[in-house]
């Protein structure tokens, strides 16, 4: 979209809706905001306000559910003040029916007459001649219309009457008289929907779609958001087509010889890379040893830390060489420690995106999938979710490393989530006997940017990192765990070890 039609849009305030709808809401158009209670839809009716007095148009609020002090005080927990170009208009029921004579102590507005609330509304508009309307709730009019083709004529009229002034509209709508009822959704220009979802762990979840937009092309599907202090933040849908960086492919050296040697001379930047095998194979520490490489270089990195807690990833690497720490503090690393259970996938991949375009990562670590996996509600979700953010960050030329913890330990492995296909190269690590003793190997099983060893090398860790050994050539069954040797290779295999570095 250009710039001069994006300029005719009205924002909506809220920081990615405006992205999703292609600009914001089309002046002089009634749309439609709907969701069940606390989904956050005043909140979003507010932000379109404030936008609103910040481009120097006149707001109305119009309230039938909530009293004027109730949205106040909603505003100011966000640190708004509703003033100036904002007016509050609250329709309560008139003073005759709160009269003690009338023997009622209180009277909301489904007490009222439909006409009589329609004639305050209108009174407002023509007082305040407002450019932007918010009109809260549709669930007090559909009840006080008590017939779907009543309240049908009376939305369409409200529509005609706010047109031919050229207000742009938002009509907000609870569901709680009519969840079922959809004839508002004909009427209007445009319907955003929110939704809630409530994990069996964790925090909510809430999420939005645009129903219907007229005359405009807008971004489909659901996009999560959240309510925080100072609004709602939406993270639209990626995709990852939209988003292509032109950039020189090289390839990324590892920092050890060996390593390199095993993945046929490195990691091509913009490709993706799996590493996986069981619990405590040393999965952490070989995406690692990448993502130190590139910060020795004089790149930036970018670390999600699903599973470990930052201060012994910290201590632990540190005894391998990496001062991870240290790297933060230069601000050529940045770290970040993710809860699974607090954050939604949408949120995650819009995180990621921030450090590879706007703080310049070149290499991101993603460690680990399982714990990516219990942000998840279902497994397919995950593939398509994973699927998006590896193409897009491959498009920017960001390397990206990705680990993925097995069931069991020897013997037949499970994998939680296989993404197998979708990764460029992919590193197995596993645990085998030898002589009575754990140890370890780790082979290459896929490289589609190019060719590599078909062997399976043993590997130590020690004070300088990641040591590996020739290639087990007279060793069968390694990847079992339990292989068939003979003394002699043994022999040359750990020998081989001490300069292996």
């Amino acid at each position: 979209m250009d710039a001069k039609q994006t300029s005719r849009k009205a924002s909506t305030g809220v920081d990615g809706l405006d992205d999703i709808l292609s600009g914001g809401l089309a002046p002089g158009h009634v749309f439609l905001l709907e969701g069940n209670p606390g989904t956050g839809k005043t909140t979003m009716a507010l932000s379109f306000l404030l936008a609103g007095a910040r481009a120097g148009e006149r707001g109305l609020y119009i309230t039938l559910s909530e009293t004027e002090q109730e949205l106040r005080d909603g505003a100011a927990s966000h640190g708004w003040e509703i003033n100036g170009n904002i007016e509050v208009f609250e329709v309560a029921p008139p003073e005759s029916l709160l009269d003690a004579g009338q023997q009622q102590s209180l009277l909301y507005a489904s007490d009222l007459e439909l006409g009589e609330t329609v004639k305050r509304i209108l009174e407002a508009f023509e007082r305040v001649r407002p450019d932007r309307i918010v009109l809260d709730s549709l669930s007090e009019i559909r009840l006080l219309a008590q017939g779907s083709l009543r309240y049908r004529r009376q939305i369409l009229m409200l529509r005609h009457y706010f047109a031919r002034h050229g207000a742009t509209v938002l009509l907000l709508d609870d569901l709680t008289s009519d969840a079922m009822d959809k004839t508002v959704h004909s009427l209007v220009h445009g319907v955003i929907r929110l939704e809630e979802l409530a994990p069996a762990y964790g925090t909510e979840r809430r999420r939005l779609r645009i129903g219907k937009y007229r005359g405009q092309s807008f971004r489909g599907g659901y996009h999560d958001f959240v309510i925080r202090k100072g609004g709602v933040t939406v993270f639209p849908r990626l995709v990852a087509s939209e988003h292509r960086k032109p950039f020189t492919r090289q390839r990324m050296s590892s920092g050890i010889a060996s390593l390199d040697a095993l993945l046929g001379g490195g990691i091509e930047q913009g490709s993706s890379t799996l590493v996986l095998g069981p619990a405590g194979t040393g999965k952490s520490t070989f995406a690692l040893q990448f993502l130190v490489a590139a910060v020795r270089r004089g790149e930036k990195a970018a670390l999600f830390v699903f599973d470990e807690e930052l201060g012994l990833l910290f201590d632990r690497t540190r005894a391998l060489g990496f001062d991870l720490e240290a790297m933060r503090e230069a601000g050529s690393l940045q770290i970040e420690q993710v809860d699974a259970a607090e954050l939604s996938p949408g949120e995650f991949a819009h995180r990621v995106r921030q450090r590879v375009a706007h703080l310049g990562a070149r290499t991101v670590l993603i460690d680990s999938l399982n714990g990516y996996q219990a942000a998840m509600p279902e497994e397919n979700a995950l593939i398509l979710h994973i699927h998006e953010l590896l193409q897009y960050l491959n498009r920017q030329g960001a390397t990206t490393f990705l680990t993925v913890a097995q069931h069991g330990l020897v013997g037949d492995m499970r994998t939680p989530v296989d993404i197998t296909y979708l990764a460029d190269t992919v590193i197995l690590l596993r645990y085998f006997e030898a002589m009575g003793n754990v140890r370890r190997a780790v082979s290459v099983i896929k490289k589609r940017t190019g060719h590599h060893e078909t062997s399976i090398r043993e590997f130590r860790f020690g004070d300088r990192g990641i040591s590996l050994g020739e290639p087990l050539h007279d060793f069968q069954g390694v990847l079992r765990g339990v292989p068939i040797f003979t003394a002699n290779a043994m022999l040359q295999a750990t020998e081989t070890m001490d300069d292996g570095h």
